[in-house]
């Protein structure tokens, strides 16, 4: 155990993962060098001399390393790096197009740090291990053969042991130098490429929002799948009793149960569509403009549904959210009068004006829901939850023996 804690990072896998982070900087490293290094020798007659040269050539290319790291790829890669290499320090950040200059300049820091860093460490990796190379024969021959010609003569014998020990500790304690340096730049990387505080602030805005357009989904198909359901199961039973008695009365049940189950489908099909994210889903949504056709399959369930609407010539002026919106709280409202008092008369008022509507359904009492079904609650929770979002106001409870539903929406230029 107490040697584990010393021997950690040499036998980790992390410290590898670092040391080839490094080693790619050092790769990317190397066409910066070869353009300091053919820049060079193209200068040497116009400066006064070669180390003035090699100067300007070495600034140069240090001037082309920071112009290249404001490349979008340049990010994409480094990003996709240190995502792999140095364990994900930035969980959540997208390293796609930069979305202003304070990130442009931090992702170019870490992209210099990262190459800086990586030559240093390359340089080291390919020195050290080729001096051992050649070191490794020079206790039995005395000679060490750096270049033909020019040997470097050491004793023989134990007494020169040390040199290919030394390179060997070299290349062990590497190992720790990469460790070390790669948690540096992995540190580094959280300040440079982590999100800043507006960039949370916006990743939790758009989380927000994709959890209310979810929250929206769920009441969409609660609410036109569970009238669906409940125009079906009406129908399906009372098609079942007069299969026999009534041919004509079960065709018209077996139609609305097809109509009905029509448009639940199409209904579904576009909430999928939204969480596919495919065009073909995003059909426009029921309304205000299809009030007749929901009035015509609640009958069709058996309901006897007295409609009046006031004010139809204003229903085209109604904005698409608050048609849409109210059009679905009326649904609910049928469903609710189909499943929990059954075949008994609604009345429905809609009352369009020029900066306000008004829905106002009522039914009598008559204590009968749907086989199998206990109710759930959140069919008045969800009608709440959307006349909130209008900044509405919606009372539901029962009046002179029969229940009723009022809800009110602003709309217009006074909204």
């Amino acid at each position: 155990m107490s040697l584990r804690r010393p021997l950690g990072p040499l036998l980790s896998k992390v410290t590898y993962r670092r040391w080839v982070y490094l080693i790619l900087g050092g790769a990317i490293s190397v066409p910066y060098l070869l353009f300091a290094a053919i820049l060079i020798p193209s200068l040497v007659p116009v400066v006064a001399s070669a180390s003035n040269a090699a100067v300007f050539g070495l600034v140069a290319a240090f001037v082309v390393t920071i112009a290249s790291s404001f490349i979008p790829a340049v990010r994409a890669l480094e990003g996709v790096a240190v995502r792999e290499l140095l364990d994900d320090p930035v969980p959540g950040v997208v390293f796609g197009p930069a979305s202003g200059w304070p990130v442009r300049l931090r992702s170019s820091a870490m992209y210099l740090l990262h190459v800086a860093g990586g030559f240093g460490i390359s340089l080291v990796s390919l020195l050290v291990p080729v001096g051992f190379g050649f070191s490794v024969a020079a206790p039995f021959t005395g000679r060490i053969e750096l270049s033909a010609g020019s040997p470097i003569v050491v004793p023989k014998g134990w007494v020169s042991a040390w040199i290919p020990a030394l390179f060997l500790l070299g290349i062990v304690l590497l190992a720790y130098v990469a460790w070390a340096v790669g948690g540096v730049l992995r540190r580094c990387s959280v300040a440079l490429l982590g999100l800043s505080a507006a960039d949370r602030i916006t990743q939790l805005e758009r989380r927000t929002e994709q959890l209310a357009e979810r929250n929206r989904l769920a009441r969409e198909l609660h609410d036109s799948v569970g009238h669906a359901l409940s125009v079906v199961t009406i129908q399906a039973g009372a098609a079942r009793r007069t299969l026999r008695t009534d041919p004509e009365f079960t065709e018209q049940a077996l139609g609305a149960i097809e109509e009905s189950a029509r448009a639940a489908l199409d209904d579904l099909d576009h909430v999928l569509g939204l969480l596919r994210d495919e065009a073909a889903g995003r059909a426009p949504q029921a309304g205000l403009a299809e009030l007749p056709a929901l009035l015509s399959a609640t009958r069709l369930a058996g309901a006897d549904v007295e409609a009046e609407v006031r004010g139809e010539a204003l229903i085209a002026d109604v904005p698409p959210v608050v048609s849409r919106e109210t059009y679905r709280i009326l649904q609910e409202c049928l469903t609710n009068a189909l499943r929990h008092a059954g075949k008994v008369p609604v009345t429905v008022l809609v009352e369009v004006g020029e900066d306000r509507l008004d829905l106002r359904v009522s039914n009598r009492l008559g204590g009968v829901s749907v086989p199998g079904r206990d109710g759930g609650g959140r069919g008045l929770r969800g009608m709440a939850e959307r006349v909130e979002v209008l900044g509405g106001t919606l009372s539901a409870g029962l009046a002179d023996e029969r229940w009723e539903v009022v809800v009110t929406v602003p709309w217009g230029k006074r909204r």
